[in-house]
């Protein structure tokens, strides 16, 4: 009978960097402290990632990629624009999925408040949500700029709400999206 371990990938300690992010915090993530929850060495860490700032570029790359392939994935889903308008608020609902749950933006705000590679991905990634946000409400004819800013900071928010009391806060987006397709109306 074999007792040998499965070769972790890249990915399984990308996930586990997540993972250690949203519960210990950006001072976790360091190749011990993780091989220590992967049960396995550092040595593994190291096949993977060149040291630990190469590590948390790659977690960085994976997490600007998701985030962008959930907004590509709302654009190319099509519809109306007020349909892509609320598909945003599934977008939040679902935020970090298997990367660490509700709590990973969270998370990554924080982190981004110490490391200025991290500050930099948070606005890449914020300037094109808000972007999509923008064009979108161009469309029903909702031009001021802060309309976007307002979605996008309840987005925020309620991603916070969620990783600290579990709630599913999809509602009250919609809640707001709705008050802002009234303004079209008005």
């Amino acid at each position: 009978m074999s007792t040998t371990k499965p070769r972790l990938s890249a990915k399984d300690w990308i996930s586990a960097g997540f993972r250690a992010l949203v519960t210990k915090g950006p001072e976790a993530l360091k190749a011990e402290p993780l091989a220590r929850d992967l049960g396995t060495t550092k040595g593994s860490f190291y096949w993977h990632f060149k040291d630990v700032p190469d590590f948390k570029t790659k977690m960085l790359h994976h997490w600007q990629g998701s985030v962008i392939g959930a907004l590509s994935a709302a654009v190319d889903a099509g519809g109306t624009a007020s349909q892509r308008l609320y598909r945003i608020n599934e977008m939040a609902a679902h935020e970090g999925g298997n990367l660490g749950g509700a709590g990973l933006e969270p998370a990554i705000r924080a982190w981004a408040q110490s490391d200025a590679e991290v500050a930099d991905a948070v606005e890449e990634i914020d300037g094109k949500r808000l972007a999509y946000l923008s064009a979108t409400l161009k469309q029903l004819g909702l031009t001021n700029p802060e309309f976007a800013r307002i979605i996008y900071g309840a987005y925020i928010g309620m991603g916070t709400l969620s990783a600290t009391d579990g709630q599913d806060n999809t509602d009250a987006l919609s809640t707001l999206t709705a008050a802002m397709l009234a303004l079209q109306d008005a």
